[in-house]
């Protein structure tokens, strides 16, 4: 395809995608306001599934979800890398009712804070120490105990295609605390919704879920396993990325 034509399906996708975000926003004020949260939630898994509708009629990018028979029934966590806003849209339309660690400071976008806290996100206060971690534990094993699947990017932030950045501790504490599977996922979003930049190329965005670690390592060995199971796994993935592009 021609750089003016993936430039002009961009900008039409982006047009699009925020037009309609605002649109389903407004109209999740209703359940929000009338208490009603797992409506908030069936909206959140429309929204999701809409995205990628968009991303294929406009953009041509389709959509892949791999790895999900590794994913067990019940409380799970989800470790994935982060790449782009996809990433964080996308779990919303797989899971009901997912429990995503997010930054304390996105509660406080208006709407958007709003719908999360209503959903019971997980904030985390990244200037709170030992406090903030207390906090964080507490909710996440309050949903664990409903069966929710818990998302969180162990790097902390999105990262560019072929980055790495240290993973963070908190998952390590999650992972003690709670005693549940740890499901580790790689994704190359980066390279069709990139962190900076308008470009939408077109191809194929790929989630990809690798087999459970199980409850019961040592800190040091689960990290070690955590990291080395998604940089391989993230490797292999941008690898056969730019092969196809």
């Amino acid at each position: 395809m021609k750089t003016a034509a993936i430039w002009l399906r961009s900008l039409l996708f982006m047009a699009a995608f925020y037009g309609w975000s605002t649109l389903v926003a407004l109209y999740s004020l209703i359940p929000l306001a009338l208490n009603k949260p797992q409506q908030i939630v069936s909206v959140g898994q429309f929204w999701s599934r809409s995205i990628n509708w968009l991303l294929k009629s406009i953009a041509g990018i389709d959509c892949v979800i791999e790895g999900l028979e590794h994913v067990p029934p019940g409380a799970a966590m989800i470790a994935a890398k982060h790449q782009s806003l996809w990433d964080t849209a996308i779990v919303l339309g797989i899971f009901r009712w997912p429990a995503v660690v997010m930054k304390q400071e996105l509660l406080r976008v208006p709407i958007y804070g709003w719908l999360c806290r209503a959903q019971g996100m997980i904030a985390v206060d990244r200037e709170g120490g030992a406090k903030a971690l207390k906090t964080m534990l507490r909710d996440a094993q309050t949903a664990a105990r409903h069966g929710r699947k818990l998302i969180i990017f162990p790097q902390g932030t999105r990262t560019l295609p072929g980055q790495s950045l240290p993973y963070q501790p908190g998952v390590a504490a999650l992972y003690r605390e709670l005693k549940i599977p740890v499901v580790p996922a790689a994704v190359n979003s980066g390279f069709f919704w990139p962190k900076h930049g308008l470009k939408r190329p077109p191809g194929r965005i790929v989630l990809r879920f690798l087999p459970a670690i199980p409850p019961g390592l040592k800190r040091d060995a689960f990290m070690q396993e955590l990291e080395s199971r998604i940089e391989t796994a993230q490797a292999q993935l941008e690898a056969e990325t730019r092969a196809a592009l």
